[in-house]
C-alpha cells in the first residue's frame, strides 16, 4: 500500500510538472505570436481569445489528472474514509475551480453527504440505545419496588400473625392457669362460721334453737359454693347415744329443708352419740368434755371457688 501511495504520488508531481511546462510553453508561442503581429492589431486579439481560451482548459486538465491513478493505485482498497476523499490539490486557479462542473462537484460532496449520514445513523442507534438502557433500568427499578414492597407486606402480615399468636398463647396460658386454680379448688372448704343449737330431753326444737336456725337459713338464702356441716351428740352409751343424736341431726335438717328450703345436697349430718367433745386449740394432755346433754353443732363451710360470682353467706 505505501509502495503505490508512493507511486502515485510520483505519477501526480510528474502530471503537475507537465502541465506546467505545457502552460510555459504556450505563453512563450502567445508572446512570439504577439511581438509578431504588432503590426497586425486584429490578429493579436484573436491571438489573446485564443490564449484564453486554451489555459482554462489545461487548468482543467491538471485538475482532473490527479484523479486518475495507475492500476496498481486504484486497485488497492481504501484504508478509512480520510483515503475515500479526493486530494484538493492546488491547480492554477488555486482551490477555486470556476470551471467545475456538478459531476465533479458532486463527487466531492457525495463522501462528505455519505460520512453526515453515517453519523447520523450513529447518533440514532446511540439514542435508542440509551432509551433502551433507562428503559431496562426503570422497569428494574420498578420490579424492585414491588418486591420490595411484597417483602415489607409480607413481612407485615407475619408480623401480625406472630402478635396474634402470642396473644392467643398468653390467653391460653391464662385459661390454662384458671383450669388449674378451679381444679384445685373443687374441694376446698373454709369455714365462715358454727353454731351450737341445745336440746333438752328430746328431738323437739325450742323457740331459741328456731331463732338460731332462722337466722342461720337467713344469711344462706341466694348464695353458692357452701355446704352445712351437723354434728349431733346424745347421752348415752353404744346405740342409745347414737340413735338419739341422729333424731336430733334429723330435726334441724328437717327444719331447714321444710322452712328455709335449704337444699338437701348441701347438708351432711354425723351422730357421734355420747363421743367426747374436743375444743378446738386444746392441748394433748387436756381430757374432752363428757357429753351431759343433747346439742348439734352446725359449721357453714364455703367453696371460695364456687362463690366467686355469689356473694359469700353472712357468719353469724
Amino acid at each position: 500500500m505505501p509502495i503505490a501511495l508512493s507511486r502515485a504520488n510520483r505519477n501526480e508531481k510528474l502530471s503537475q510538472i507537465s502541465c506546467e511546462c505545457n502552460i510555459k510553453e504556450a505563453k512563450n508561442k502567445m508572446t512570439k505570436r504577439f511581438q509578431v503581429s504588432k503590426l497586425f492589431p486584429g490578429q493579436c486579439a484573436v491571438a489573446l481569445l485564443a490564449s484564453a481560451l486554451v489555459v482554462p482548459a489545461v487548468a482543467q486538465q491538471t485538475s482532473s489528472e490527479p484523479q486518475s491513478t495507475p492500476p496498481a493505485a486504484s486497485s488497492q482498497p481504501p484504508s478509512s474514509p480520510a483515503n475515500a476523499m479526493p486530494s484538493d490539490k492546488e491547480g492554477f486557479w488555486g482551490h477555486v475551480n470556476p470551471f467545475a462542473r456538478k459531476k465533479w462537484v458532486k463527487k466531492r460532496l457525495d463522501p462528505i453527504n455519505d460520512r453526515l449520514t453515517e453519523l447520523d445513523q450513529v447518533n440514532a442507534k446511540n439514542a435508542s440505545d440509551i432509551k433502551d438502557v433507562d428503559a431496562r433500568a426503570q422497569a428494574g427499578i420498578q420490579h424492585a419496588q414491588s418486591t420490595a414492597d411484597a417483602a415489607n407486606q409480607a413481612a407485615t402480615a407475619a408480623g401480625a400473625q406472630a402478635q396474634g399468636a402470642s396473644t392467643v398463647a398468653q390467653g391460653a396460658s391464662g385459661h390454662v392457669e384458671a383450669i388449674n386454680t378451679t381444679v384445685n379448688g373443687l374441694d376446698q372448704y373454709r369455714q365462715i362460721s358454727d353454731v351450737d343449737v341445745p336440746f333438752h330431753g328430746n328431738a323437739i326444737l325450742s323457740k331459741d334453737a328456731k331463732a338460731q336456725l332462722d337466722t342461720l337459713a337467713t344469711s344462706l338464702a341466694g348464695h353458692k359454693g357452701y355446704i352445712v356441716e351437723i354434728e349431733a351428740r346424745a347421752p348415752g352409751a353404744g346405740a342409745v347415744g347414737i340413735q338419739s343424736s341422729q333424731r336430733l341431726a334429723e330435726s334441724v335438717e328437717r327444719y331447714l329443708v321444710t322452712e328455709h328450703q335449704v337444699p338437701v345436697y348441701r347438708m351432711h349430718f354425723v351422730a357421734l352419740g355420747n363421743a367426747p367433745i374436743v375444743e378446738p386449740g386444746a392441748d394433748a394432755d387436756t381430757k374432752p368434755a363428757r357429753v351431759r346433754k343433747g346439742s348439734v353443732h352446725i359449721r357453714l363451710m364455703e367453696n371460695s371457688l364456687a362463690a366467686q360470682d355469689s356473694t359469700p353467706p353472712h357468719g353469724m
